[in-house]
Formats: C-alpha cells, sequence, structure tokens
C-alpha cells in the first residue's frame, strides 16, 4: 500500500467520506470535520504514519491538501 493510499484511507476512516471527495476537502466542509473529528483524523494519521503533530500543526491542518504538506515535513513521500 502507498503513502497516498494510507492518507487517502486514514480520511475516510475517521471522517466517513468518499475517497472521490478528498481534493476539494476542507475543515468543517463535511459534517463529520469538525473539532472532534479533526482530533480522531489527527489520531488516525499519527497512527497510520507514526509521527506525532505539534498543536501548530493540528491547527494548521485544516484541508486534505494541507495535511498533505505537513506530511512531507515528516519525510512521509506521498505520491
Amino acid at each position: 500500500m502507498t503513502n497516498s493510499e494510507k492518507y487517502d484511507g486514514a480520511f475516510c476512516r475517521a471522517l466517513g467520506v468518499a475517497e472521490r471527495d478528498l481534493l476539494a476537502l476542507k475543515y468543517g466542509s463535511v459534517a463529520a470535520w469538525d473539532s472532534a473529528g479533526h482530533m480522531i483524523l489527527v489520531a488516525e494519521i499519527e497512527d497510520t504514519f507514526r509521527i506525532s503533530l505539534t498543536v501548530a500543526e493540528i491547527m494548521k491542518f485544516n484541508s486534505y491538501a494541507e495535511g498533505r504538506q505537513i506530511l512531507e515535513k515528516y519525510g512521509v513521500k506521498l505520491d
């Protein structure tokens, strides 16, 4: 499984969204991505990639695209 597939899967599991909707996904754009859903998503991402995001990164993680950029800082290659 590629890192991109893992990343997409984390979003789908945490927020219950379809893969086709991921590219446009932003905080608050679906009911599941509220403050509680955000923490569930962060935990899923951290578990999946075995990283610990900083508070600043958690607050900045407001879209599918932004999350990809944050993971690149940890050396996670998303192809």
